[in-house]
């Protein structure tokens, strides 16, 4: 229970983190792009975030040397591809349908919440299967 209460809590921080980003990037720029941009680099500042949480306090995950390391962040990329797909779909669909940032940010953190999920269980089996103690 102790570990559900510590990622749903890392998710929510990356969460955060990734709405921030995304509101500083729109504040930045707003033009014809400003909406794609903002949700690229609240994506990658999620990702970075929820990845050192998840590798330290959820996964307790160390690498052996610079190269595993660099190797296990690119299959927490790679497996954060399909979760980003639901994230992007569920926001860039409310801002479709809804046509309001406040709503095109709540499809974004419905998106990320079921990603968190699907990622926890990726992330689980294919990133941080080999743990070294």
């Amino acid at each position: 229970m102790k570990l559900a209460i510590s990622y749903a809590f890392f998710a929510l921080v990356a969460t955060v983190m990734n709405i921030a980003a995304q509101e500083l990037a729109i504040s930045i720029y707003d033009g014809t792009f400003g909406i794609p941009l903002s949700v690229f680099f609240g994506t990658a500042v999620g990702l970075v975030v929820k990845y050192f949480l998840d590798k330290r306090y959820i996964f307790r995950f160390r690498t052996r040397n610079v190269i595993h390391s660099g190797q296990t962040f690119v299959l927490y990329v790679l497996m954060g591809l399909a979760t980003t797909t639901i994230f992007w779909g569920f926001e860039f669909g409310f801002h479709h349908f809804f046509a309001s940032r406040e709503m095109r940010y709540l499809g974004g953190v419905i998106g990320l919440a079921i990603g968190y999920i699907a990622k926890y269980h990726l992330d689980k089996h294919y990133v941080f299967k080999d743990r070294v103690a």
